[in-house]
């Protein structure tokens, strides 16, 4: 019986901060009987030609996979692939929406999801966009990076002219990232900070495995019902009341604080998803 074959697609500068995550994939499909081959985001060349989609591979004609696992920011790449037959995690919807903060806050906005007074700002934020203090994002920006707490309008020198939202504070340094494969929920990390308004791990900040309550519980679903995932980390901010609000969904979500924290595999549960998913 023919394995099934995938793509996992990185760019080259992502691809040399997460080599040991692309070993453990490739470990883990290998032991799933996945035939997952890697590929640089940059040598795949996609077009159309003679009126029919094509993807090249170094300029040369390539077999394409049963599916492709895209841990590169290109919906439209992913979006390609998807037109192609190519069943792709996560899907384009989901890498267009994660991936700009606008259009997340905007999409869930419209189904009750609770989150921050958000304005969505056509070029810099100015004093006038919200009563200070307020948080300024970068639409595109990832891992707490562009990410600014705007107290004086002095503090708005240092942005650029990019594309960015404004939102209402919720409580400073504590956040709970949500990990889910498919529609179910994994595990919940809390991260927090003492010395930062950004609790994220990788800037420094703590973390420890969260209890979700069944209220908390019910959010998440309501989330999770308006995509069709495959690997995410869904966070969460605490409003004034203790309660929770989304904050943002990661798609190209790492799991450094999730395998430092307990021995659960995450790789292999996700390759296990899509293993399933593609034979259904």
């Amino acid at each position: 019986m023919r394995k099934q074959a995938g793509w996992l697609i990185y760019n080259r500068e992502d691809a040399v901060k997460n080599k040991g995550y692309i070993d453990w994939m490739l470990d883990e499909a290998s032991k799933l009987d996945l035939d997952l081959q890697f590929y640089h985001r940059e040598d795949l060349r996609i077009g159309h030609r003679y009126n029919e989609l094509y993807v090249e591979h170094e300029l040369k004609p390539i077999s394409l996979p049963d599916f492709a696992i895209v841990r590169t920011i290109d919906p439209f790449l992913t979006r390609q692939l998807e037109q192609m037959g190519i069943a792709c995690f996560n899907s384009s919807f989901v890498s267009e929406m994660a991936n700009d903060k606008a259009k997340t806050h905007q999409y869930l906005s419209t189904l009750g999801i609770p989150m921050a007074d958000t304005v969505y700002c056509n070029g810099r934020p100015n004093a006038h966009d919200m009563e200070f203090p307020f948080i300024a994002k970068e639409t595109h920006g990832r891992g707490g990076k562009q990410v600014y707490l705007i107290e004086h309008a002095d503090d708005l020198v240092e942005l650029n002219d990019g594309r960015w939202i404004v939102q209402k504070p919720g409580l400073f340094g504590r956040d709970i990232r949500v990990f889910v494969i498919g529609n179910n929920v994994k595990a919940a990390v809390l991260r927090e900070s003492a010395s930062s308004f950004k609790a994220n791990y990788t800037l420094g900040g703590s973390a420890s495995i969260y209890e979700l309550t069944t209220s908390d519980l019910a959010l998440v679903e309501r989330v999770i019902d308006a995509f069709d995932f495959g690997l995410v980390g869904i966070d969460f901010i605490f409003a004034d009341d203790g309660s929770l609000m989304l904050n943002e969904i990661e798609d190209v979500v790492g799991s450094r604080t999730l395998s430092a924290l307990s021995d659960m595999n995450i790789v292999r549960e996700y390759l296990t998803f899509i293993k399933e998913r593609i034979t259904s």
